[in-house]
């Protein structure tokens, strides 16, 4: 595995973080990115990495359906009560950035029936590169690429690859498939990122799950101290949206909550 960024964090438990959870509730960890790029199977790999030691809830947000939710169930990381599903109905960064009210309400009612909760992971619908979400939401946010999206996908920045307090490059395993040099696009990711914190992912190499669990219990223990403060990567560039008309660009800036069709 090429050298990575991440904070460095002591090994923790629960028992072992310090602090209490601030106003009794727990982290709100968010999860953006592109399609494809292993939203849900980032978010598996953290409950089974945590799963016996930290008591861990997930919200999925897509457009009409519940596909990710059903997924996490499936795959057995969690008890399947503890998924909830968000149907946006809307572009997926609406949910996240431009009104969040959905997922707040359905992160309350996770908190709330399984109380107490240490974790709570929000997975984002898969969107472009800009996809931020609002600090109203989540305490922390991680921001997803993939190999197999191309090796110079980390140069083309954006407030989420850019600003995100993580950056994932994830699928490490399947580079020689792709022609992807691992050590470079996580330098590319480094520079971009002013050297904050990236990390390069495979669930099936077990250092960097080891890296990706460190990071995660370092956040964790940071914000039941009282240390951590919510960061906004900044609001999503302008972008194209597709419709009957043919098309026009918008822009995330203090804008409404909208209901149209998204183009990626």
């Amino acid at each position: 595995m090429p050298d990575t960024a991440p904070e460095s964090t002591p090994e923790s438990t629960p028992e072992s973080l310090p602090g209490s959870r601030p106003a009794g509730r727990a982290l709100r960890l968010g999860v953006a990115g592109p399609v494809g790029v292993g939203k849900s199977s980032l978010i598996a790999t953290i409950c089974r990495a945590l799963g016996e030691e930290l008591r861990i809830g997930v919200i999925t947000n897509d457009i009409y359906t519940d596909e990710d939710a059903r997924f996490l169930r499936s795959a057995g990381v969690l008890d399947p009560e503890r998924i909830r599903a968000v149907e946006t109905g809307a572009c997926p960064h609406t949910a996240i950035r431009d009104d969040v009210t959905a997922n707040l309400l359905a992160a309350e009612d996770l908190e709330r029936d399984f109380d107490p909760l240490d974790l709570v992971v929000i997975e984002s619908g898969g969107d472009n590169l800009t996809a931020t979400f609002s600090p109203a939401l989540v305490d922390a946010q991680i921001f997803v690429l993939d190999v197999a999206g191309g090796g110079d996908v980390a140069r083309k920045g954006g407030p989420g690859i850019g600003r995100a307090d993580l950056l994932v490059v994830n699928k490490t395993d399947l580079a020689p498939h792709v022609g992807v040099d691992v050590g470079r696009m996580v330098a590319d990711a480094a520079a971009a990122r002013e050297n904050r914190a990236v990390v390069a992912l495979s669930r099936r190499d077990e250092e960097s799950v080891a890296e990706l669990r460190s990071w995660v219990l370092g956040v964790l223990g940071r914000f039941r101290a009282g240390a951590h403060v919510a960061q906004d990567p900044g609001p999503m560039a302008p972008h194209f949206h597709a419709d009957e008309d043919g098309g026009y660009v918008h822009s995330h800036d203090d804008a409404p909550a909208h209901d149209h069709a998204h183009a990626h």
